[in-house]
């Protein structure tokens, strides 16, 4: 077993944590004669191992997943979740949004799609919340900052959330507010070519060439402010609004996090730095599903194929849901960490 445990501990901390990157970076400011405990070089320092870190799992995610994506086109999906009936096709819809694009901005045209092909309004919701939340990148980035049972059971919960608000929306039967072009359109159901190895290869270095580039400025961003809060914001700020002695952290966190945009990979380097400064599990992970479902472009994308009480109650689904979800890791974050 401790064979196990160290060579589990090396691939978190050293292949996933990329340890040796943050002490490479640290050695090299030292020999050019800088001071590792000045704030300004403590930022330049998680500055460029954050970046650098998050840029290669980036890439490296996005083609494993572009490539697991290029078995799942949309007519395949749609035949996928046709087959399903009541929660079982929550779940799969659920499921099958592990799969599929980084952000929400991304997953509406699939969710309009899917919707216009004549699936049940609850089952593409499902689709729609899990898709940005719970891909698999957020599994292995939030292991390599946070540890295997905390990114397990992010997931796990995330499906649930998926899950239950999906089936809460077609238990009240909303397709009324859906807009009538979405329920009209006529689904254009192609039979996808059969693609080689080669093609797929190709697919998903084309995807993750396109989505680097997307994300890539919002990394920037994510680590710019991860390192002000690294190593400028005192401790005492951030654990007075975010940590244990305040009961309402999980919900300032939510509220914060809804108008940002961002994906997991921008989030990732503040929920670090936040995680370093005394901030309570729950509420980082509360942020980082608020921005990643409940973003604010997103929301007005989401508004040209809905009605706004439908919206409305999507929002307040996800919203309680996320909450719920904070709490409840707060409340095991002693036996998890």
């Amino acid at each position: 077993m401790q064979i196990l445990k160290a060579i589990w501990d090396f691939f978190q901390g050293q292949i996933l944590g990329m340890k040796w990157l943050d002490d490479l970076i640290g050695g090299s400011l030292s020999v050019m004669g800088l001071d590792l405990n000045s704030r300004w070089i403590g930022s330049i320092q998680f500055f460029l191992y954050d970046v650098i870190k998050i840029t290669v799992l980036l890439c490296f995610l996005i083609f494993l997943i572009s490539y697991i994506q290029s078995y799942f086109p949309p007519e395949r999906s749609k035949r996928i979740l046709g087959r399903f009936h009541g929660i079982w096709a929550n779940c799969v819809a659920a499921l099958l949004g592990t799969v599929t694009p980084f952000c929400s901005c991304s997953s509406i045209p699939l969710f309009i799609g899917f919707t216009s092909a004549g699936l049940p309004v609850g089952v593409t919701f499902s689709f729609l919340i899990s898709s940005p939340m719970v891909d698999l990148g957020s599994l292995l980035l939030l292991m390599s900052i946070f540890g295997a049972k905390v990114a397990i059971i992010y997931v796990v919960v995330g499906l649930i959330v998926a899950v239950v608000g999906g089936t809460i929306i077609e238990k009240l039967h909303m397709e009324k507010y859906v807009e009538s072009f979405i329920m009209t359109a006529s689904g254009v159901d192609i039979e996808s070519p059969d693609l080689t190895k080669k093609d797929r290869l190709i697919y998903a270095k084309e995807q993750m060439l396109s989505t680097f580039k997307k994300v890539f400025p919002y990394i920037l961003i994510g680590v710019g402010i991860g390192a002000v809060i690294h190593n400028w914001i005192p401790e005492e700020w951030v654990a007075t609004v975010l940590g244990g002695k305040n009961p309402f952290g999980v919900v300032l966190a939510t509220l914060v996090g809804v108008p940002m945009y961002a994906d997991i990979f921008g989030t990732i380097p503040i929920a670090e730095a936040l995680l370093y400064k005394g901030a309570q599990l729950g509420s980082i992970l509360s942020f980082m599903m608020a921005v990643t479902t409940l973003s604010l472009p997103s929301m007005i994308m989401l508004r040209k194929a809905v009605k706004p009480k439908l919206l409305a109650l999507f929002i307040a689904i996800c919203t309680v849901g996320i909450i719920i979800v904070g709490y409840f890791f707060n409340a095991i974050q002693g036996l998890i960490i």
